[in-house]
């Protein structure tokens, strides 16, 4: 117990677990859009509600067992095998997979709303078990989270420090995440706005994985994620203006 509180008991250590906690919920902040479309599909409130919780808490799980095994997660960065003189690591296959994933997820959920809008499909066509949508979460929430620690490493070498930043996020993100699905299914445009962002993500996780293997160079000191979360939070800037503007005008027609 004196081992786990002693990084809390210098300055040093209080900065770095608020450093990693700030971290952490932005790049949580993925995690919970996926989680919210995906449980949008669920029949009615009460079980998507259930499915949220359940996702979220696999994904505080998942991160605090992935710590658990930090010196395994480290050797995922070294090549497992090579394909010719092409790296083959843990990491690499992971976000790989992570990023076609998403990329293919969501585009299709983007062409099944203008299907939708051409009455092409039903709107209720994508309708899916919670069993369906926790098998899809709990895969996403692997991705994630595997990424979410090897970011934390680099922030900090004390795993106590670690540990209670994933839980502070995790818990933050729970109080939030209901917010965030009523926001994203009220707002349509949000909602594509959510799932063009998430497209995005795949893209980088996708990209990732082929630096690591060394098929992309990526100009030193370019952190490409860092740019899609300053783009989506313009995004979602722009688009709340134009929301309050839409409600502006409604309620001067209704007078």
């Amino acid at each position: 117990m004196q081992d786990f509180l002693l990084p809390f008991q210098s300055v040093s250590g209080f900065l770095d677990l608020f450093t990693l906690i700030i971290m952490e919920i932005v790049l949580g902040i993925d995690n919970i859009i996926f989680i919210a479309i995906i449980c949008g599909y669920i029949p009615g409130k009460k079980e998507q509600a259930r499915a949220r919780f359940i996702g979220l808490t696999l994904a505080l799980v998942v991160r605090v067992i992935l710590l658990s095994m930090i010196s395994f997660i480290t050797q995922m960065t070294e090549p497992f095998f090579h394909l010719g003189h092409i790296p083959i690591t843990g990491r690499g296959l992971i976000l790989f997979a992570g990023g076609m994933f998403l990329i293919i997820k969501t585009t299709s959920e983007i062409l099944h709303k203008f299907k939708v809008v051409d009455q092409e499909e039903s709107a209720k066509s994508r309708k899916m078990t919670m069993g369906q949508a926790i098998l899809q979460i709990t895969f996403i929430d692997i991705v994630f989270s595997f990424d979410s620690i090897i970011t934390a490493v680099g922030l900090s070498n004390h795993i106590p420090v670690m540990v209670m930043a994933v839980i502070a996020a995790m818990i933050v993100m729970l109080l939030f995440a209901p917010y965030v699905s009523t926001f994203i299914e009220k707002y349509p445009t949000i909602k594509m706005l959510a799932l063009a962002f998430l497209v995005v993500i795949g893209i980088i996780l996708t990209v990732e994985a082929l630096e690591d293997a060394h098929i992309l160079h990526l100009p030193e000191g370019v952190d490409i994620k860092t740019y899609a979360y300053i783009a989506l939070a313009f995004s979602i800037i722009v688009e709340l203006l134009n929301i309050r503007m839409r409600n502006v005008k409604e309620r001067k027609l209704k007078v």
